[in-house]
């Protein structure tokens, strides 16, 4: 915890009226944001095909951008949306 907090501070003035700003944009500096962004992607790809084996493409892009893996399990739980009921064909002339 200390080495975290030596990177955060690290070039930090305390009594600038910046700081907390400083040390934030070093804890952001700490992430790993490519494996952030393609894992991301993934959620949303996997989420996807899964809601269009569903019948529900964008329910399954939605729910799989807000909760990643967990949306997955929404999409599945939810009924298959029923078929619209079409009158019956008119008769020809």
């Amino acid at each position: 915890m200390e080495q975290w907090l030596d990177k955060a501070m690290q070039g930090v003035d305390p009594d600038s009226p910046d700081a907390a700003l400083q040390v934030f944009m070093n804890l952001m500096g700490m992430l790993p944001w490519t494996a952030l962004i393609v894992w991301s992607v993934v959620f949303v790809v996997v989420g996807a095909v899964l809601g269009w084996w569903r019948g529900r493409t964008v329910e399954g892009i939605v729910w799989a951008a807000a909760l990643g893996p967990f949306g997955w399990i929404v999409v599945l739980l939810r009924p298959r949306p029923r078929p619209k009921a079409m009158p019956p064909p008119l008769p020809r002339l």
